[in-house]
């Protein structure tokens, strides 16, 4: 009786390993690098992507540094490169801080002190140091004390706007979209420097952006 047990269990044993080992139970594929400046194969949409990203913010970069106004002055001035006038209007999903962020690194690093950068985003980290150290609570630090935070002189604006069109017969989408760059003087309210990076595309299986 117990041989007829143990028979049995291992042929139940054997025969449920020859089931699992027969189900293909693999999905998807697995993730590759891709270059951010290239389009990636097969979930390219009509939207703003990391290589319109990439492109828009070289293409201002160098044109800021060109700009007298921006990176020509004996004293440089100081600027807000940030997402907090920088709105997206378009019917693509994206963070505009992929934007502004790239922008400001890549402009701060290239500029070479011939712009200041003011960490306006960071203001409350700041405000709070300086609490600090002005309570007593902890020193004054190596470098200096100032009576107030930095001021800015420019500060960065911006838009993306964006027109859609889509074929009912075909399933052909289109997009076209508009990226507007501007320094303002934050004395004045005048617009010392414009940039603009547009591009359309088409496709007939548009991609869901997140």
């Amino acid at each position: 009786m117990k041989c007829r047990f143990v028979v049995a269990i291992t042929i139940a044993s054997i025969s449920l390993a020859g089931c699992v080992s027969t189900v293909n139970n693999s999905r998807g594929s697995s993730s590759n690098y891709v270059d951010s400046q290239a389009v990636a194969p097969g979930v390219s949409g009509v939207g703003i992507e990391s290589q319109d990203v990439v492109a828009a913010t070289d293409m201002m970069l160098r044109d800021m540094l060109s700009n007298v106004t921006l990176a020509g002055q004996s004293t440089p001035p100081r600027v807000i490169v940030d997402s907090a006038y920088f709105v997206n209007e378009s019917t693509t999903r994206i963070n505009v801080n992929s934007i502004t962020d790239r922008l400001r690194i890549n402009l701060n690093r290239a500029a070479n002190g011939r712009m200041i950068f003011v960490g306006r985003q960071n203001v409350a980290m700041i405000e709070r140091e300086r609490e600090l150290k002005r309570s007593g609570v902890v020193d004054g630090g190596t470098i200096r004390k100032t009576k107030a935070t930095a001021g800015a002189d420019y500060r960065l604006a911006g838009r993306i706007t964006s027109m859609d069109s889509i074929s009912k017969t075909s399933g052909m989408a289109s997009r076209y979209t508009q990226m507007t760059f501007e320094m303002i003087d934050l004395e004045l309210g005048t617009i010392v420097w414009s940039g603009i990076y547009e591009f359309k595309k088409s496709a007939q299986d548009d991609v869901l952006y997140r």
